[in-house]
């Protein structure tokens, strides 16, 4: 492993090491409580670095649902990153191998292999990351090309920094401690859509996979948990879509609006989502009448 190599390898060796101790960070609210002010600080955290997460890093930079001004991937990897959700060249490449080798040895973070059960769900949930399969083998092309997502990624753990500096800054300890509350229940949030959207919900559309359709998850996900729909249609735009008896219905998907919103505001355009017809034929009882009847 030449030096380069070695060197990105440590930088991504501190995304671990944040999130453990965003987690211990937790137990300041012992100490400090949890004030209105506190509160309100660590859901407005929460809300804009989820959205950052799930329609920056997911659903444009890594599957490019819609296309955006490049700054707005700028900022959104930024905000992302300030998530503790590292940067966007390690995000999409897990990601694609998560689609790529879903709930199979392969993938970095299922709950079904090598392991089920409660093992399954530790390792998809945390245990991943103090794996081999934390450092993705390969980075894509496109997201590397771009120095400013490059630079990000590499110092991801800058805007971690600058935004716990910052929650010090307005609010002392107490505030520190509503950062690292925020950063660890949505570290956990976004970990969900790989466990418990592999393990409980409904599956409406034929994927050949354990992704499924998670109220829980979708909640807490501002629309992720739309996993099922996810993984049968990867460039979707929305993913609040499911069947019942026969007929598309839409689901509440909030990532979904602000996007529609970024559009209104010309900041997004070329919004992809499955026709009616496309939808039907993916649905999953159709797949199974068609395997009986062959």
């Amino acid at each position: 492993m030449g030096l380069v190599p070695r060197l990105r390898r440590l930088l991504y060796s501190l995304g671990p090491f944040l999130t453990i101790t965003a987690h211990l960070g937790c137990l300041l609210l012992l100490w400090t409580g949890l004030s209105v002010g506190a509160a309100l600080w660590a859901l407005g955290l929460y809300l804009v670095r989820m959205l950052a997460t799930t329609a920056i890093y997911h659903r444009l930079i890594t599957h490019a649902s819609y296309k955006a001004p490049r700054p707005v991937a700028w900022i959104g990897a930024f905000v992302g990153a300030s998530a503790g959700q590292m940067g966007p060249s390690w995000w999409k490449a897990h990601h694609q191998s998560h689609h790529r080798h879903v709930d199979t040895c392969a993938d970095p973070h299922t709950p079904l292999a090598p392991s089920s059960g409660w093992r399954g769900l530790w390792r998809s949930q945390a245990g991943w990351l103090l794996s081999s399969s934390f450092f993705p083998a390969t980075l894509p092309a496109d997201v590397e090309a771009d120095p400013v997502l490059r630079l990000i990624d590499r110092l991801h753990f800058v805007p971690v920094l600058l935004l716990a500096g910052l929650s010090w800054q307005l609010g002392g300890l107490p505030w520190l401690a509503a950062f690292c509350l925020s950063t660890t229940v949505l570290y956990h949030g976004v970990a969900s859509v790989n466990s418990l959207a592999h393990l409980y919900g409904s599956q409406p559309f034929a994927t050949g996979d354990a992704s499924r359709n998670n109220l829980f998850v979708a909640v807490i996900t501002l629309g992720e948990g739309w996993h099922n729909l996810h993984h049968a249609f990867q460039a979707s735009v929305r993913q609040g879509i499911t069947l019942r008896q026969g007929r598309v219905q839409l689901l509440p998907d909030p990532t979904f609006r602000f996007i529609r919103l970024l559009e209104r505001c010309g900041l997004a355009w070329d919004l992809r989502i499955p026709s009616n017809h496309a939808l039907l034929a993916r649905r999953a009882d159709s797949s199974k009448s068609a395997g009986h009847q062959a």
